[in-house]
């Protein structure tokens, strides 16, 4: 019976992929029916040999999503996957006796179909991370928050820059202006005043003495 796919509905495959069904199956059972973030995080984390070959598929089904549908990664996730059995490929090894061992060299072609959320699913999706402090609404607004005290920080530097100069600048108009008087600068004047500056004595009464 024919099934009629989603007009949202990016489609993947791959064929005569040098991997047994029965192993790509059971990779693809783990992501069925999951949103695409999860289900990249599952084949990253997933130890068994075809979760690379079904992630390298996942990955073009999503940029198919993306350039041909203009549909955006955060709102797939994984409706359909299956892997077909291809062609087997007869190979052998001698062993002892005269004897051969059969090996049998298995292809499979491998579909992933993604579609689009109900908009419905999609609002309930955007509120819960909302609230859980996920999704690509908050990050965006993290990463423009990041860039805005960025921006202050390299703004405030330039103008402590510009202040030193400018403080250096009117101390040399000053000396400038003093020389130009014929006067000494301040810091040589106030070096004088300190070394001008001595003690008061006070002039005790003389002693007693004969009259001359």
């Amino acid at each position: 019976m024919a099934t009629t796919e989603s007009p949202t509905a990016a489609r993947a495959t791959v064929r005569y992929l040098h991997a047994s069904p029965y192993k790509i199956r059971q990779v693809l059972s783990l992501v069925r029916g999951l949103p695409v973030e999860d289900a990249e995080r599952v084949l990253l984390l997933c130890q068994k040999d075809a979760a690379d070959d079904v992630l390298k598929l996942l990955g073009s089904a999503v940029s198919n999503a993306e350039h041909n549908l203009s549909l955006e990664a955060e709102e797939l996730f994984v409706a359909r996957a299956w892997a077909d059995e291809g062609p087997t490929r007869k190979w052998g090894q001698p062993r002892a006796r005269g004897r051969y061992f059969r090996i049998r060299k298995r292809t499979s072609h491998v579909t992933i179909i993604l579609e689009r959320f109900a908009v419905d699913e999609l609002e309930e999706r955007r509120r819960r991370d909302e609230v859980t402090g996920r999704g690509a609404a908050v990050a965006q607004r993290r990463r423009a928050e990041r860039v805005r005290r960025s921006r202050q920080v390299q703004q405030a530097e330039p103008e402590a820059e510009e202040a030193e100069p400018v403080a250096e600048e009117a101390s040399i108009a000053q000396e400038e202006i003093a020389a130009a008087k014929g006067e000494a600068p301040i810091d040589e004047l106030e070096a004088q005043e300190v070394e001008t500056e001595e003690p008061e004595v006070q002039e005790d009464d003389q002693p007693e003495g004969k009259d001359e």
